[in-house]
């Protein structure tokens, strides 16, 4: 073995045992941004830092008419959360709604959220939303409150 060669190992050997700076990643269980794969449905499930999961779904182009919703609380914003508008939410322990909500889904590359794919769940806190060809459904587990959402229908339970 000539002198390059043991340098090159030893630099090697030394890299691989030094200890690894630790990568920061955000919790992917506090929020979480996706698509349908047909990208006509965007979700965003978060938590807002109280322990309980929220889900607000928008569809870009559907043929329903939303109904106004009692269950949804108005925000304090004009134009906030409770205003009217066809954005399907779901906050954990309290019924699904209609209504507006402040959540930009629908961003473009690079910014854009991914596709959670058709037969895939996803979980914040007791909310889990599962993506299937006919759309999405986004349920709380400690209630058993739901929503199901497509360019055709929605559906509140």
């Amino acid at each position: 073995m000539n002198i390059k060669m043991i340098a090159a190992v030893s630099i090697a050997t030394a890299a691989t045992a030094m200890p690894q700076a630790a990568i920061a990643h955000a919790d992917p269980t506090s929020s979480f941004g996706f698509l349908s794969p047909s990208g006509n449905i965007g979700c965003e499930m978060f938590d807002q830092g109280d322990g309980h999961g929220n889900a607000v779904c928008k569809v870009r182009d559907h043929t329903w008419t939303a109904t106004p919703s009692e269950f949804c609380q108005r925000g304090a914003v004009p134009g906030a959360t409770g205003e009217p508008g066809a954005d399907v939410m779901l906050g954990q322990g309290n019924p699904p709604c209609v209504s507006s909500a402040m959540v930009q889904i629908f961003f473009s590359a690079p910014y854009a959220a991914g596709p959670l794919a058709y037969g895939q769940t996803h979980t914040v806190d007791t909310i889990t939303c599962d993506s299937e060809p006919s759309g999405v459904t986004c349920t709380d587990t400690s209630t058993g409150h739901f929503f199901r959402v497509s360019g055709e229908s929605y559906q509140l339970g």
